[in-house]
This record gives structure tokens, sequence and C-alpha cells, in this order.
């Protein structure tokens, strides 16, 4: 048995934090998959160079509205895929490399962590020589999450891919199924077809993206309804297809008696914490009803002495860059334990990387509604500023949501061209206190630039 002042589980955002305070503590860092956690090998890095390159394949097929004549010759998928396996790969191993070979205070377990008991695991080794057990004076959980499969699908014995997959596929499909409506579906589906596969999208509810603002959710669908063939309040009853687990004819059966045929299935009906895989309850540490480890302000375990847990496996948003402040903030609570620091998660801003992009910070306005806000609210379009009529844009929107009188931003929400970037200073205006008024007069803006819109969206609510 090997005791170490500190493990770590998890090579995400748990392994950011580990710097120089940490030098003088034996750690020990525990990963059963790849290197480098979700956001680096199978989510945001990967996909987003997936995503440039489909925006790009759009621009081109579109260019004509400009008056300019272009075609696509040839959509190389391997060169593309290579491209950004080639970046991520080493950049991966690279990290792993680092923490073996020259962070002589971390002792990297490579297997799956299950707790034994209190601050105590059995990491039972990926390579399957045996099982080590290690015990801890204080524990951090950074174990993320994984995709879901629905049992319609993982009983069925048909070959499928997941987000965790997809985007190492010889080919792209020439017909894809996409099950799921939310923002991993979305992506992918301007990605595929973008890049010439016959997407189709089958989801549960009425509207694609429904955790948006209804605004911009039912703006998007139906968008997607024109660019895509998108099945809505539809559910999967069956599957059938060649099971040898490779890429086959895959048909799948909807409950209005439907069937469709495709050559590749994709699951991309949400992630799930990963904490249910790790004997939670044998180390005293409690859980939410979705699984997530419950923590305090300080991200610390409510109910395990001297454990910690950040990112995916305790946190409700399932986004790096709350995870990176989630490791900034444990990282300095465990080396400054008489000055701890609380986690600000009062205005999350989040971006699906779709065609449009879409972004959105704060309450939707019937959240603000149901919270009892007067409030005021303005929509405005892209198309109605000048670098929108550049673009010809037809589908893009900003939408503002208000308190009246005091002119607080309560939320935001953009549809559009670099919708994730233009959003950036309503997410600052909201986080500093900046009201609608103070920040749509108070300041210069850039003529004739996209953030107009979001000066006209300020200077439209009625407050």
């Amino acid at each position: 048995m090997a005791h170490h002042d500190l493990v770590v589980v998890g090579t995400g955002s748990g392994n950011t934090f580990l710097d120089e305070r940490f030098a003088g503590l034996d750690v020990a860092l525990v990963e059963h998959g790849v290197f480098g956690g979700t956001c680096l090998n199978v989510g945001c890095i990967p996909t987003k160079m997936y995503v440039y390159a489909a925006d790009v394949a759009e621009e081109i097929r579109h260019s004509s509205v400009y008056g300019v004549d272009a075609s696509i010759d040839k959509i190389r998928w391997t060169d593309i895929r290579d491209r950004v396996f080639g970046r991520i790969d080493p950049i991966s191993a690279g990290g792993r490399e680092y923490r073996v070979d020259r962070s002589p205070n971390v002792t990297v377990y490579f297997g799956h962590a299950r707790f034994t008991g209190d601050r105590e695991f059995a990491v039972e080794r990926t390579d399957g020589s045996g099982t080590d057990t290690l015990t801890a004076d204080r524990v951090v959980i950074a174990a993320g999450s994984r995709p879901v499969v629905p049992p319609v699908v993982a009983d069925s014995g048909v070959p499928f891919e997941t987000s965790d997959t997809v985007m190492r596929v010889d080919a792209v499909p020439r017909r894809l199924v996409i099950l799921g409506g939310g923002y991993i579906a979305a992506e992918f589906a301007h990605v595929f077809h973008a890049l010439g596969a016959e997407v189709t999208m089958v989801a549960r509810g009425p509207r694609l993206l429904r955790h948006l603002d209804e605004t911009l959710s039912q703006r998007f669908t139906e968008i997607a309804q024109d660019r895509w063939d998108t099945r809505l309040n539809t559910q999967v009853t069956g599957l059938s297809g060649d099971g040898s687990g490779g890429p086959g004819e895959v048909t799948v059966t909807l409950d209005d008696g439907s069937e469709i045929v495709a050559d590749t299935l994709l699951v991309a009906t949400g992630r799930r914490p990963n904490g249910d895989r790790m004997d939670l309850p044998a180390g005293g540490v409690a859980t939410l009803p979705d699984g997530r480890v419950e923590v305090d302000a300080y991200q610390r375990s409510v109910s395990a002495d001297g454990v910690w847990a950040l990112g995916d496996v305790s946190s409700e948003h399932q986004l790096k860059h709350v995870a990176n402040h989630e490791a900034k903030v444990v990282g300095h609570n465990l080396t400054h334990p008489d000055d701890l620091w609380a986690t600000n998660h009062r205005f999350v801003p989040a971006a699906v990387f779709t065609e449009p992009q879409i972004a959105s910070v704060g309450l939707t306005e019937a959240a603000a509604r149901e919270a009892g806000h007067d409030i005021a609210v303005k929509v405005q379009n892209f198309g109605d500023v000048a670098y929108g009529w550049a673009m010809e844009d037809t589908t893009g929107l900003c939408k503002i949501i208000a308190e009246k009188g005091s002119g607080r931003l309560l939320g935001a929400h953009l549809l559009g061209p670099q919708a994730s970037t233009v959003i950036q200073p309503l997410i600052q205006a909201m986080s500093f206190g900046l009201d609608a008024r103070a920040m749509a007069t108070g300041q210069y803006w850039i003529h004739p630039a996209l953030p107009e819109v979001v000066e006209n969206a300020l200077l439209g609510l009625d407050l």
C-alpha cells in the first residue's frame, strides 16, 4: 500500500493546478484513459478544429451570394482528421511524458480508481498486470464524464459511434443518423453535413437545443429543418444492421413506424459523470440525484473530509472553462486552507459551434419571468447592422434581457456569425455590474463592426 499526500483522479483539468506550489508534496495522479482529459482529446479542441474546416467548406459553397463563384473540388477527410490529431496526440503524449519523466514528486498510476475506504483506493492497472492500493491525506476527484448510450442502442448489437470515437473514422459517411438534439448533436450535424454527409437528426423533444432561450431554440430548429432531415418528438424503437463493429448499414426504426437507413449511427444523447464508476459510497462521498459529486462553494465534498471535486464529475456545467476555474479554486484552497476561495458560477457563458454559432449567458426569458423579475426584452437581428448586410445574414439575432428601471443585465443570447466572440462584452458587463444604459452609451462601438448588433439591442431595451 502506497501513501501519498495528495491523490488526483483524472488528468484533464485535474492536472492543471499541480504547479510549483505542490513541489514539496508526494502527489499521485491516476488516469484510466488518454492523458489530458475530454477537452483535449475528444471534446472542445478537436471538435472546433473540425468545425473550422466545416465553416470554410460552407463559406465556399455559398460564396456566390457575394458575387464570388467558387466550388469545392474535394473533401480530403483523412487530411482533415490527421491535421487535427497530428496536433492533439503529441500534446497528450507530451503531457504524459512530462508527468511520468519530469515531475519527480508525482507518481502516475495508469488504471481505474475506485474507493475502498476513507481516502483509500484500489487502482486496477490498465495493462491488466494487477491492482495498486493507495491512501492519501487529501483527494481530488476530477474524473470527468462519458457519453450516454441509451439501452435501445447499447442492447441492440448494432455498431455505433459517440463523440469519443466519431472524429477518428476513416471516411465521411454517406448517410449519417444522429441521435440527440443537444449541442454535441448540433455541432456534429454541421461538421458532417458540411463535409459531405446526408444527415438525419432524431430528437425526442419538440425543438433542438431545448436548454437555450426559446427564441434561439426555435430559430435554430427552423434553420436545422431547412438543412438536415430533422425528426422531432421522435423515439427510436429498434435498431438492426451489421453487428461486426465496423461501418455497415444500420436501420433505425422510429416510433412513428418509419425507418431510416444509414452507414453510420452517431449517439449524441448527452454525457454522464464518471463518479458512478468509482464506488463513491465506499469513500463516504455523497452524490446528487443526477450522479454528480456533491460539493460546497469551495469544491469540497459535503460528506467526505479531505476530498475535493471539480469539473464534469461534480459540476452542473459540463464546460472546460468552468472546470479550469474550479481547478484554480481547488489548487488555491489546497495550498491556502485558511484563505479559501469560493467558486464563481454567477454568469457562466456557453457556446454551440454549429451553423450558425450560438452563445448564451445568464437567464433565459422564461427563467427571468419565473424568478419574478420585471424585465425588458429586445431582439435585434444581425441583418439590421451594416456588417450583417455585408454578410447577407438573414437568420442571426441578439436577444438581451434586462431588469426594468435599473437596467441590470440578466441574460444575453446570440445566434449568428461569430456569436461566441460577439457575446464577450455582454459577459464582461454582467460580471462587473455594468448596466444596459451605461454599456450602450458609455463607450465607442466600432462602426461598422458586428458588435453594433449588441449596441442596438441595448439601446432598444424599454427600461
